[in-house]
């Protein structure tokens, strides 16, 4: 562990592993971490919200396939309710949640995340694409936490490792129904996609599990959680807590905030099913702002193809009038590319010329 600046000096920020600051002994907010772009974020005392909102999907409706493909095509993102997760599983989360990131910051870069390693305590992993650094911590998660939260808990882990989970095996299992309807709206079914069929004989979906935190922030506006990004997934799944703060991209630059609604889940477009969808489907640009005083906490789970499946435009979804838009690429493939090109990666793999992909973030 490096410790970057005394503890002597309370004024200033202590940063700790990986450059990750202990938030709590911030009264400012550091250089590193003051953006020029002024945010628009959420005030403490009235959230806001826009008069165009986030499509909310009740998934017992009758017309639940007609209105996901709807949103899928439309917006990028919805919520979803009456989604099987039980109530009591996403309080369980989010007290485990809040438990681990009231750790102390010594205590929590025990489990940091190693350079070359998927799960662990540690920054945002976008950080290397932007100048500035975010205003959160993050807590990722793939297969089992044991090994994590022995370090973060070494008498107390099980609790926490028993509701991950559970929550990840509900997850993948609404993962594949998500996927199924999503692409059900497009007339696709198993045969199409055999490699995500119930015979299929490949591995399994690749997944990871994201457990955020955006402290209290002494200038909001200033200060960023986390920057606009795509996800490389299928889709991702997002549980955010009553204190708002995710924010999506619409047409003309303009960012609207999905507001937290009590139990409800959020659904958003990765960047393989838009290339499934040959375009029909965006992967959505979102980011998080952050409160002068409220914590936020959010838990992400990312759902993909198992990593060595070629992806490519789905047959059905190709005519004379509709050509393939992408070239065929593998998750980890595209992974690299990601790495490499960030928020042009669709581009980068675009047999076409790319339309509308390559936005200015500052707009």
């Amino acid at each position: 562990m490096a410790v970057k600046l005394s503890e002597a000096f309370k004024s200033q920020p202590v940063y700790l592993h990986d450059d990750h600051i202990n938030f709590d002994s911030v009264q400012e907010v550091p250089d590193s971490h003051a953006w020029q772009q002024i945010v628009d974020y959420p005030s403490d005392d009235q959230d806001l919200y826009d008069a165009e909102s986030v499509p909310i999907i009740d998934l017992m409706d009758p017309n639940a396939c007609n209105l996901v493909g709807n949103a899928c095509q439309t917006w990028g993102v919805f919520q979803v309710t009456n989604h099987g997760i039980p109530i009591h599983l996403l309080e369980d989360l989010e007290s485990e949640g809040r438990r681990l990131f009231q750790l102390p910051a010594q205590q929590k870069v025990k489990a940091a995340r190693p350079p070359n390693g998927m799960s662990g305590y540690g920054q945002a992993r976008i950080s290397c694409f932007f100048p500035k650094l975010m205003w959160s911590e993050g807590f990722t998660i793939v297969g089992s936490p044991i090994e994590q939260a022995r370090q973060l808990w070494p008498q107390g882990y099980k609790t926490f490792c028993d509701v991950i989970e559970e929550y990840e095996k509900e997850m993948k299992k609404l993962s594949s129904r998500l996927m199924w309807i999503m692409l059900g709206s497009l007339g696709i079914t198993e045969n199409d996609m055999s490699w995500a069929g119930p015979n299929s004989k490949s591995e399994g979906p690749c997944a990871a599990l994201q457990l955020n935190s955006y402290p209290p922030c002494p200038d909001p506006k200033i200060a960023m959680g986390l920057a606009a990004h795509t996800d490389t997934t299928l889709l991702t799944i997002l549980y955010q807590t009553s204190t708002s703060g995710l924010q999506v991209l619409r047409d003309g630059g303009r960012w609207v905030t999905v507001p937290p609604k009590s139990g409800a889940l959020v659904i958003n477009v990765g960047d393989l099913l838009q290339i499934l969808s040959n375009g029909r489907f965006p992967s959505v640009f979102h980011r998080a702002v952050v409160h002068q005083t409220h914590q936020r906490l959010s838990f992400v789970y990312f759902f993909g193809p198992p990593s060595n499946i070629q992806i490519s435009p789905l047959s059905k979804l190709i005519d004379q009038k509709h050509p393939p838009l992408y070239r065929s690429v593998t998750w980890n493939e595209y992974l690299r590319i990601k790495y490499k090109h960030f928020n042009e990666a669709l581009s980068v793999v675009r047999l076409c010329e790319p339309q509308h992909e390559s936005i200015d973030m500052n707009d």
